[in-house]
């Protein structure tokens, strides 16, 4: 077990926990920098984000927007699978994309104009669902335009959460898949990896009781445009520091 993979689980899952995403999103660049490898980093990132990911939609299965869900299937889950087969040990930088994205989206509620860009373009949701499969099958970062898609929605906190969790949860469903198949050869230590999924269902549990339900919608869409502000600032950074 390595202390450092534990304490960005712990960090990771505390963020998830509260937004849906998290531990595939800031696991990924923070395992790359520590010097694991892409195949390495989901084999430990993928079963936790899983778990999460599933108690949640145990929890508010009924807020979920299925149709929202269904094209995530059709649009996004086959690119998804057909990046990631090639590029399993292939690093590719697209933050400096993603993150001003993201703090441009995280601003729609505090301009009318950026408002009306961002409904504009989530208008042709078919190519941003592909964009997105696209994105995550090659960086894992694909989470990151999941959250503003989400949020650009204006659903009340469960159903942002919960819709969030089960587009995440089957993206890791299917990079897992997707690594059995192509053989992708890399050491696990299972005893470890329970560790680090135990640790993370523990931190949800802790989170989810203690400040998820304390949060009201109001103040949840505030948090929601926060986090993906901050995400688009830290991806922007991490894409220009290199």
């Amino acid at each position: 077990m390595a202390r450092d993979i534990l304490i960005s689980v712990v960090i990771t899952a505390a963020i998830q926990s509260v937004f849906g995403v998290g531990v595939l999103l800031f696991g990924t660049p923070i395992l790359l920098l520590l010097g694991y490898s892409f195949t390495k980093t989901l084999t430990v990132l993928l079963p936790i984000s899983i778990s999460i990911n599933l108690l949640q939609i145990v929890q508010h299965w009924a807020q979920i927007d299925w149709i929202l869900f269904r094209k995530v299937l059709l649009y996004t889950i086959p690119f998804v699978v057909a990046c990631l087969a090639l590029v399993t040990d292939v690093k590719i930088n697209v933050g400096f994309i993603v993150g001003p994205f993201l703090v441009f989206v995280a601003l729609k509620d505090f301009s009318r104009r950026i408002g009306a860009m961002v409904q504009s373009l989530m208008r042709y949701e078919r190519v941003y669902l592909a964009t997105m499969g696209i994105v995550h099958g090659l960086t894992n970062l694909g989470g990151s335009l999941l959250t503003a898609l989400v949020h650009a929605k204006k659903y009340g906190k469960d159903a942002t959460r919960v819709t969030t969790a089960i587009g995440y949860c089957t993206f890791a469903v299917f990079q897992i898949a997707t690594l059995v198949a192509t053989a992708a050869h890399v050491r696990i230590d299972y005893r470890a990896h329970a560790i680090y999924v135990a640790t993370g269902v523990a931190v949800f549990l802790l989170v989810d009781r203690l400040v998820y339900v304390r949060i009201d919608d109001a103040k949840y869409r505030r948090l929601f445009a926060a986090f993906l502000f901050a995400s688009g600032v830290l991806l922007t950074y991490r894409a220009f520091a290199r």
